[in-house]
């Protein structure tokens, strides 16, 4: 008998060999075999009788071998076949076929399933590459032997699972295999999820989906299989929804668990956080800050992600939780990814809380490493009280003497393992605490428990609620849904680059009325294998040809820090008019002056990635364009990114197309450790599976009670720990 996690090769037909091919596709247990869905299915239930056959229709024929034989023409052999039933004749072909030329005899018994064509000179009907089983020779006993043949094929007489195919592995191969497998696998399946929750979600059993997702019922709905609908595809989808969210449930109550910072939130503190707003905050800012303050309040860390789409003004409600820890004598430190973006945090953090008497230090790699060295000696001591930094700040030789809050803008362009690491420094779950000085940490001989800091969470990048519950499904929600009064709509327009005058000319116009323009190119220097515009050799046609009277910069990744640092200042200044620039202002550059953008290639640029790119203009009161201009042809997909862009600014409605375009793993524009790894799941369209199963998860860590018993939340969690490692490529939880 064949166990869930058997090695693949033991499968009668599979053997090392194959092993090897099917481990490439992340099938390496017969668990991950059977969990190998079909990716539609197909009504071959009803033979039909060739008289009956129409052109068009899919169908499935039984019928004799009348004749058969390979011709060739000049440009490939064929293999012709026909069939018989009484007197109606149905001709069937192969192209490059030569294997089939000894593989029939007359008078055999074949099933055949197909699409039904019309010959265009002969006007007979005929199928072209059908899938085919024999049934029986001529030698076999008569009709009875044909039927039972019939009736025990995986091809015909039946709903048939297709599967994708891998290598030399067809789907043919993969019924086979699979068949086999679910034959011989122990009778005896635990079954892993407490019996209430079965029950809450009327649930069929662990063996009974497996062998109804492959082989359904004749009377299954082919709706419901090819929208994964039935029973046994809700048991399985659920199965590893709810045991993702069962691991973060536990890791929410983990946090919960742990000593915190119980924060005062007195009138001392309100009035220092009313001092420093340059603005009437919008509707959306003071629920968001009152969800997290509410956290801080807390004597367990908070641990949340802030959404806020580009504008919405989420960087200052996080200078407003920074005080907060501040105004109670704690250290808060802020990471961004780049360092065009601390830079960027750090300007505006002087510029808006400096005057109040704040300390404030910038730590990035390229500091000086006397600068560096003086700053974690500020950081160290307590001096600085809200320090700045990239990666620069995950270094050992950091050291925080009273930490409190740990924000993290951007946090996807990390990387799931950078924030593991981030989070071990603020005290995650069974991790050290921010590094501090030791003899902090001791007492009496031995080591004091250090309340851990709370952590927020930040991005720009609109996620959608599924994707949210899954990447960060330990953090608490908050959303910025609203944008500060005075932004006006951007005008987006998608044009080709054979309009590019009338786009300068409009451009131009822009800058004569005083504002300043973006012009973005997806590469920084030229390359002859590649039709796409450089940054460089545009900056120096605009700048020399089609602006030569204007004040144009260039910005890309590949300028030392210096140097970007002095064009984005010249740029803020106002005394440059045009930026020609790569993705590196995607984040973190705010520029009110600045209302006109123009992608060159847009269509070569994600649709999340677009709608970061368009955030850089919009942010002063004056109306903005945005212009897309497309280089070539356009893909379909591409066509639908551009046309999205077109009709809304709303980044949420844009990250959910950009969802279902890509898939989850594609999202952030890398696929990413840390986004499970579902096998039969699918986030966007099994949306309320996974609330539901959210819910179920809570429910079970809350346990146990007179629904649910101690053991089988037991056995749940030690379900839970091998999925985690094993199936969905997460780092283990509890």
């Amino acid at each position: 008998m064949l166990e869930l996690s058997t090695p693949v090769q033991y499968v009668k037909g599979v053997g090392p060999r194959i092993a090897e091919v099917l481990a490439a596709k992340g099938i390496r247990t017969v668990g991950d075999l059977v969990h190998y869905l079909p990716f539609r299915y197909e009504d071959r239930l009803n033979p039909r009788g060739i008289a009956e056959l129409r052109a068009g229709e899919m169908a499935t024929v039984i019928g004799e071998v009348r004749n058969s034989g390979l011709f060739r023409t000049r440009r490939m052999p064929i293999f012709q076949l026909t069939v018989g039933q009484g007197r109606a004749r149905l001709r069937c072909l192969w192209f490059n076929a030569t294997y089939l030329q000894d593989k029939f005899v007359p008078g055999q018994m074949i099933a055949l399933y197909g699409k039904v064509e019309e010959d265009q000179r002969s006007r007979e009907l005929q199928i072209v590459q059908p899938q085919f089983e024999i049934l029986g020779d001529p030698a076999d006993s008569g009709e009875d032997a044909v039927e039972k043949k019939a009736a025990e094929s995986l091809e015909i007489g039946r709903i048939v699972p297709i599967y994708e195919s891998t290598g030399r592995l067809t789907p043919r191969w993969f019924r086979k295999a699979i068949r086999t497998a679910l034959d011989n696998l122990t009778p005896d399946l635990p079954d892993p999820i407490p019996a209430s929750v079965r029950a809450h979600m009327g649930l069929v059993s662990p063996r009974g989906a497996l062998w109804n997702v492959h082989w359904p019922e004749p009377g299954e709905s082919m709706q419901a299989l090819q929208t994964s609908r039935t029973p046994a595809h809700i048991r399985l989808i659920f199965d590893e929804l709810f045991f993702v969210e069962l691991g973060l449930e536990l890791k929410r109550r983990q946090q919960k668990a742990q000593t915190g910072i119980a924060f005062k939130l007195d009138e001392r503190v309100r009035a220092a956080i009313k001092k420093i707003l340059p603005f009437h905050p919008t509707a959306a800012q003071k629920r968001v800050l009152k969800e997290i303050a509410s956290d801080m309040e807390k004597p367990y860390p908070m641990r949340r992600l802030l959404q806020g789409d580009v504008g919405s003004g989420k960087t200052i409600v996080g200078f407003e939780a920074a005080i907060i820890a501040i105004e109670n004598g704690y250290q808060v430190a802020l990471m961004a990814p780049t360092e065009i973006l601390a830079q960027q945090h750090y300007f505006s953090a002087r510029r808006i809380l400096e005057n109040a008497g704040y300390r404030i230090v910038l730590l990035t790699g390229s500091l000086e490493s006397d600068r560096k060295r003086e700053i974690r000696r500020h950081i160290a001591q307590g001096n600085a009280q809200l320090v700045i930094g990239t990666h620069a700040l995950l270094e050992e030789k950091v050291e925080f003497s009273k930490p409190g809050l740990v924000i993290v803008d951007e946090q996807h362009r990390f990387g799931v393992m950078q924030r593991l690491k981030l989070m071990k420094k603020s005290g995650d779950v069974g991790a050290e605490p921010f590094p501090r000085p030791t003899e902090r940490r001791e007492a009496s001989g031995s080591q004091a428990v250090s309340p851990e800091p709370d952590v927020l969470v930040m991005t720009a990048t609109p996620i959608p609620r599924t994707l949210a519950l899954t990447l960060y499904g330990d953090l608490d929600l908050s959303v910025l849904d609203e944008l500060p009064p005075g932004r006006t709509p951007i005008v987006t327009k998608s044009v080709s680059d054979d309009r590019s005058a009338e786009v300068w000319d409009f451009l131009r116009k822009q800058v004569v009325k005083g504002h300043q323009a973006y012009v973005v190119y997806p590469v920084i220097a030229e390359n002859e294998e590649s039709e796409l515009k450089a940054a460089i050799k545009m900056y120096r046609e605009l700048s020399g040809k089609v602006f030569p009277d204007l004040k144009v910069g260039l910005l890309h990744g590949r300028l030392d820090a210096d140097l970007k640092d002095q064009v984005m200042r010249m740029f803020q200044k106002g005394e440059l008019q045009i930026l020609v620039a790569t993705t590196v202002i995607e984040v973190g550059v705010d520029v009110p002056n600045a209302t006109m953008m123009v992608i060159e290639h847009a269509e070569r640029f994600g649709l999340a990635q677009l709608h970061q790119l368009r955030g850089r203009i919009g942010r002063g009161g004056a109306k903005s364009y945005c212009v897309l201009m497309t280089g070539g042809k356009v893909t379909e997909e591409g066509q639908r990114r551009l046309q999205a862009m077109v009709d809304t600014n709303d980044g949420f409605k844009i990250a959910e197309l950009d969802l279902e375009l890509r898939g989850p793993g594609e999202f952030f524009g890398t696929r990413q450790a840390g986004i499970p790894s579902f096998r039969v799941a699918n986030i966007i369209r099994d949306a309320q599976l996974l609330e539901a199963a959210k819910r179920e998860a809570a429910f079970v860590v809350s346990g146990p009670n007179n629904e649910i018993s101690a053991e089988e939340i037991s056995r749940a969690l030690v379900q839970m720990r091998a999925r985690w490692q094993h199936t969905y490529g997460l780092v283990e939880v509890g």
